[in-house]
């Protein structure tokens, strides 16, 4: 254990603007080092495959109207299958998305949103992040890392990525094998195929020890959804904060710091 505070804090790529729930993560940790010192660092889980968590709500000032946008994907098997740092940037996406943001947001949030260049959802995330400010001073450390998958702990519950049908997709493991869920009890399984800790990630209740075996925080910041089925007992050597409130929390946050 570090005898200088290392203040972490988790999150999947929430948005290609971040989710104002990120920020006040963000800004509880930079909270917690003013007061204690120490460096904070974001497990960023890029290797959740979720299409769901892009997903962007923007607020229109005057009316109050909103809207949900997301990435437009190559296929329906990488979306729903594919991990977010394998969810490709389509070419004309990020120009098609940019002309429509000027009714939802402003100048220096599309100077953000433009300055973005990769060409997988969860860089692009991240640089965006990057561009509004967000990232200063603060260590990314990724669950699609394969040093950091090395590096971690073995964890008996985890995906697999592995490329099947032109695709890398996020294969739970099973008692006899790789399978993809298709919804209710049908899961989809897949040829037998080797792998090892450089293709592993771990499931919601894995991810703590399996992060902590590479980070070795001192303080973790935990959000409402984490505070419900984060197993604390695993973890006798971190400090829980939960993050700062923070108002309408599911909404893209569009104003650099």
């Amino acid at each position: 254990m570090s005898s200088t505070p290392i203040i972490a804090f988790g999150q999947q790529p929430c948005g290609f603007f971040p989710r104002r729930f990120l920020v006040s993560k963000i800004l509880t940790a930079r909270r917690l080092q003013r007061e204690m010192g120490g460096e904070i660092v974001f497990f960023y889980h890029d290797a959740d495959h979720d299409p769901r968590e892009t997903q962007t709500l923007l607020r229109e000032d005057e009316s109050s109207e909103t809207r949900t946008l997301n990435f437009t994907f190559a296929n329906k098997l990488q979306r729903k299958f594919s991990p977010l740092y394998c969810k490709r940037v389509l070419p004309d996406w990020p120009a098609d998305m940019a002309r429509q943001l000027g009714a939802w947001v402003d100048e220096a949030a599309i100077a953000a949103f433009k300055s973005a260049r990769a060409d997988n959802v969860a860089d692009f995330c991240l640089e965006v992040y990057d561009a509004l400010g967000l990232l200063r001073g603060v260590r990314v450390v990724r669950s699609s890392d394969p040093a950091v998958r090395r590096a971690a702990c073995a964890v008996d519950d985890f995906f697999v990525d592995v490329f099947w049908r032109n695709e890398t997709v996020r294969a739970r493991k099973h008692a006899t094998g790789l399978g993809l869920h298709r919804g209710g009890d049908v899961w989809e399984m897949l040829p037998p195929c080797e792998f090892g800790p450089e293709h592993v990630s771990p499931t919601r209740d894995t991810r703590l020890r399996w992060m902590q075996s590479v980070i070795g925080c001192t303080h973790y910041i935990a959000g409402a959804g984490e505070q419900a089925y984060l197993n604390v007992i695993e973890a006798p050597d971190i400090t829980f904060v939960p993050r700062d409130s923070i108002d309408r929390a599911h909404e893209a946050f569009t104003q650099p710091l």
